[in-house]
């Protein structure tokens, strides 16, 4: 059985692609359409919405941080999924109350899970590179 917190950042990972995909709807109004179709898990979805909140908050630094750290990658060229796992990483590496490895396993584990072939080692380099530059490393 998976963790609430684990099972929580894969459905804030859904949130946000939804969220990116629709034009940026308020993420209340998502977290409702995807809470109909995943069922009802309240902690689940109060940890999620509640992280994806906090990542749409400060999409705007965060991407700057990825993007610094992605050497030679724009943000809107890294695929949707992948990008959202790194908006959600960097917002928990920041927010410093979870142990950054911890951070950086469960952020490679939903790109083996949501992401391309190539995906767990690209989050995994650039968390690595913006773990460092936080000082959290």
């Amino acid at each position: 059985m998976l963790r609430t917190e684990t099972r929580g950042r894969a459905r804030a990972l859904q949130l946000l692609y939804a969220w990116e995909l629709t034009g940026e709807l308020p993420i209340h109004e998502i977290a409702g359409g995807v809470a109909r179709l995943t069922g009802p898990e309240p902690r689940v979805l109060d940890f999620a919405e509640a992280l994806a909140e906090r990542v749409v908050a400060r999409v705007r630094e965060i991407d700057r941080v990825a993007a610094e750290a992605a050497e030679n990658w724009r943000m809107s060229r890294i695929a949707v999924v992948e990008r959202n796992i790194l908006r959600i990483a960097i917002e928990e590496l920041g927010d410093e109350s979870v142990p950054p490895r911890v951070v950086i396993d469960e952020a490679v584990r939903l790109a083996h899970w949501f992401g391309g072939a190539r995906a767990p080692a690209f989050v995994n380099g650039v968390l690595d590179r913006v773990a460092r530059s936080l000082g959290r490393l």
